[in-house]
């Protein structure tokens, strides 16, 4: 992970931690940051979604391309703005290494799109992420992901 991890954005606020993180603390705040991510992707709300990552957050994901900083991330993720409902569902997230200010995760997620008046999977993948603590904000530093 990345030696830096500027504080732009404060809309991402949890109850203040102890300095001692607890596996569970660490597990909530990197839980709360997949699900800003995956309601603001999901309801088009783009400048929430760039608001998940680090000043210097990246990305790589299959149909969105390989992004880095705040104003690259926020083109694309402009251009993906839902045109119909979808959603992003999540699980099996695994923390595979913590601190108490980065943690490493990965997570299976399925993508799901209305059609008509039926939802349907439209592909599964893994995402492997990287994310730091600002104060009592839990951010992206890096998101890769991977279609199954």
């Amino acid at each position: 992970m990345g030696d830096e991890c500027t504080d732009r954005y404060n809309s991402l606020q949890l109850p203040a931690m102890s300095e001692q993180l607890s596996y569970a603390e660490v597990f909530a705040g990197v839980m709360t940051a997949i699900a800003k991510y995956n309601h603001a992707v999901d309801d088009g709300r783009t400048d929430d979604a760039v608001a998940t990552y680090c000043a210097d957050g990246s990305c790589d994901i299959p149909g969105l391309g390989a992004h880095e900083g705040h104003d690259a991330l926020r083109a694309a993720y402009t251009l993906v703005e839902p045109k119909v409902p979808q959603r992003h569902l999540v699980s099996g997230t695994h923390i595979t290494e913590w601190s108490d200010d980065r943690a490493s995760a990965v997570s299976d997620f399925a993508f799901l799109i209305k059609r008509d008046r039926a939802w349907g999977v439209m592909l599964t993948g893994r995402y492997t992420d990287e994310l730091c603590r600002q104060g009592d904000v839990w951010r992206f530093h890096r998101r890769a992901g991977q279609f199954a």
